[in-house]
């Protein structure tokens, strides 16, 4: 577990914005989920799944922006 955890950390030290990056690419393919919902996707567009989790994801980035640099 350790091990895990060092690895992440130098992966997110040495790409810093990443996370954030990628949570805000989440959030952008909700908003075209929205406007252009595709057959079989009322769920994902009921839900705002890829909202929730992209919003998450780049708080937790931001945070570790902080806690590493």
């Amino acid at each position: 577990m350790n091990e895990l955890v060092e690895k992440l950390n130098e992966f997110f030290a040495t790409r810093p914005g990443l996370l954030p990056l990628i949570g805000i690419g989440l959030v952008l393919l909700n908003l075209l989920l929205q406007i252009f919902p595709g057959p079989g996707s009322g769920w994902l567009v009921d839900s705002n799944l890829f909202l929730h989790i992209g919003v998450i994801l780049s708080v937790i980035g931001i945070l570790l922006i902080r806690a590493l640099t």
